[in-house]
C-alpha cells in the first residue's frame, strides 16, 4: 500500500484543492496526472518532493519488504496443460501431463475407490488427526503391497514405515534424512529422469549427479553408461532408480540387468533409493512391478523406496504415499522411524487420513482388492493398447524403413518419441499435440481414435523438420 501527502506552499488565489485528486501514490492536478518513483532503502517508507509551479507535493511510498523476490519460472509441466486449455482447436492433445484418462480422454475415478469411499461413509468415521507416521492399517498394507507379505524384511520387522505425501512428499522426507545423518552423500540421479527429482534434492541441499541412462541413437537404455557412472561414483552414493516404467523414457532394464544393477550397487556399497509411483499400473500386475525391488531386499541390502498411490489408485489429489526404509535389524528400522517422524512433525506435522483409509480398505477386503487388481489390468491394458495402436499408425505410414519398434519395447504411461525440441515444438504449433519439449508423450492422454492424428503429426515432425 501506499500513501500521499500533498504540502500547498505560496500557492496563487487561483490554485483550488477541488481540483487536486490524491491516489495510490499519484496525484492528480486538474486534468493531468504526475506520477511519482520513489527509490527504496531497507523496506522504510521513501519520501520525494516535487514542485510544480507554485504547487510543491510531498509523497510518502512504503515499499514491500518482497520487493528482492524475482518471479518464479512456470513449471514445464503444468505450463504445458495451461497452454492446452488456452488453445480453442477442436484436434488438440494434451499429452505431458501423467494422468490417467480413458478411452473419451476424460479423468476416471476408479469403482473400488467409489466403494471404499462408500465403507468409509458407511462407518462414519470422523475426521481426526493421525499419528505423525500415519495410519497404521495403510503402513501396514503397503509394505506388505511392496515387498510381499511373507518378506523377511517384513516379518523381521525391519522396514521403517512412515506414510508421506504421496511420492513427491516422501521423496522429501527421504532427502531430508540423507542430508541430516549422511552429510555429503550425493545421489546419482538417471538423465533424464521426473523433473521434480533435481528439484527435491536441490532444496533439501543434498548434492546430485547424473548417471547415463536414455541413448537417442537407440531410442533405449545406455546400459553400459549407466553401469560405468554407477561404479564411478564415490563410495556410499545412493542411486536413485525407478523401479518401474521409467519416468521419463518408459524404458526400463530387463530381468538380467536389473542383476547387474544390483552387483554393482553392492560392489561400490552404495545405497540403493527406489522410486515407486507406479506398481501394478505398469504390467497390470503388483507382483511384477515390484520385482526389482524385492530382487535388492532378497540380497540382504538396505534400502530407500518411496511410494506413491496417485496412479494405481487414481489418487492424484489426495497425496498419498509412503517412505519406506529397510535397515538391517529391527532395532535400526525403530530408529530410522522416529527419525522420519522427526522430520516429518515441523515440515507437515501429519499426513492426510481420508486417502489413506481408501488404501487400507481396498487392500485389506479381499473382494475390493481383487476388483482393484481387475481395474488396474483394464487401465494398463488400455495404455499397451493406444501403444500399438500407435505404432502399428507410425509402420504403416512410414515408407522410409524406420524402425518404431521402441515403441512397444518401452512400457507404462509414458514414451520417448525421439523428438528433438524443434519437432516438438512443431508437433505443439501445427498440429496442437502438447507434450513436454523433450519428446516425451504420455499414452495416458491418448485415445484410440487418436492414434491416426498423433501418427500423421510425428511423421510430419520427425521427417520434415531438423
Amino acid at each position: 500500500m501506499a500513501s500521499a501527502m500533498i504540502s500547498l506552499a505560496s500557492a496563487t488565489p487561483s490554485a483550488s484543492l477541488s481540483v487536486q485528486e490524491t491516489l495510490m501514490g499519484k496525484t492528480r492536478l486538474a486534468s493531468g496526472c504526475v506520477s511519482t518513483l520513489f527509490n527504496k532503502e531497507k523496506g522504510k517508507p521513501s519520501i520525494k518532493k516535487k514542485s510544480f509551479g507554485q504547487i510543491s507535493m510531498t509523497v510518502a511510498v512504503n515499499v514491500s519488504r518482497f520487493e528482492g523476490i524475482v518471479m518464479a519460472p512456470p513449471d514445464p509441466i503444468l505450463g504445458v496443460s495451461e497452454a492446452f486449455r488456452a488453445d480453442i482447436d477442436v484436434k488438440k492433445l494434451n499429452l505431458g501431463v501423467g494422468a490417467y484418462r480413458n478411452e473419451e480422454l476424460q479423468p476416471y475415478v476408479l469403482d473400488v475407490v467409489k466403494k471404499a469411499e462408500n465403507l468409509m461413509l458407511e462407518r462414519g468415521e470422523n475426521k481426526e488427526y493421525l499419528s505423525i507416521e500415519g495410519l497404521a492399517a495403510f503402513n501396514k498394507a503397503t509394505a506388505e503391497l511392496l515387498f510381499g507379505a511373507d518378506n523377511p524384511v517384513i516379518e523381521q520387522q525391519r522396514v521403517a514405515t512412515v506414510q508421506g505425501l504421496s511420492g513427491t512428499g516422501s521423496l522429501r522426507l527421504a532427502a531430508a534424512l540423507i542430508e541430516r545423518y549422511f552429510p555429503g552423500a550425493k545421489v546419482l540421479i538417471s538423465s533424464p529422469t521426473w523433473g521434480n527429482h533435481k528439484n527435491i534434492f536441490n532444496d533439501a541441499r543434498v548434492p546430485w549427479s547424473e548417471y547415463r541412462y536414455y541413448d537417442p541413437k537407440t531410442v533405449g537404455l545406455d546400459f553400459e553408461g549407466m553401469i560405468s557412472d554407477i561404479k564411478a561414483a564415490p563410495e556410499g552414493s545412493f542411486v536413485l532408480l525407478h523401479g518401474c516404467a521409467h519416468n521419463r523414457t518408459g524404458i526400463d532394464p530387463t530381468p538380467e540387468q536389473w542383476e547387474k544393477i544390483a552387483d554393482i550397487i553392492q560392489e561400490k556399497n552404495h545405497i540403493p533409493f527406489f522410486d515407486v509411483a507406479y506398481q501394478g499400473f505398469a504390467s497390470g500386475s503388483l507382483d511384477a512391478d515390484a520385482s526389482s525391488v524385492r530382487l535388492f531386499a532378497a540380497r540382504g541390502m538396505e534400502l530407500l523406496v518411496a511410494q506413491s498411490y496417485s496412479k494405481n489408485l487414481g489418487l492424484y489429489a489426495e497425496r498419498i504415499g509412503a517412505i519406506n526404509v529397510v535397515c538391517s535389524s529391527a532395532d535400526a528400522a525403530a530408529r530410522v522411524k522416529s527419525q522420519l517422524k522427526r522430520i516429518a512433525r515441523p515440515m507437515y506435522s501429519n499426513p492426510p487420513v481420508h486417502g489413506a483409509r481408501i488404501v487400507a480398505n481396498v487392500v485389506g477386503d479381499p473382494a475390493l482388492f481383487d476388483e482393484w487388481k481387475a481395474e488396474m489390468e483394464m487401465m494398463a491394458g488400455r495404455i499397451k493398447n493406444v501403444r500399438q495402436k500407435l505404432f502399428d499408425s507410425l509402420s504403416a505410414k512410414d515408407k522410409s524403413g524406420k524402425d518404431w519398434s521402441f515403441i512397444l519395447k518401452q512400457i507404462g504411461m509414458f514414451s520417448f518419441t525421439g523428438l528433438n525440441k524443434t519437432q516438438s515444438d512443431n508437433m505443439t504449433n501445427k498440429w496442437h499435440v502438447y507434450m513436454t519439449k523433450d519428446g516425451r508423450i504420455s499414452l495416458a492422454g491418448l485415445s484410440l481414435a487418436k492414434c491416426e492424428y498423433l501418427a500423421d503429426a510425428i511423421m510430419d515432425s520427425f521427417h520434415n523438420v531438423s
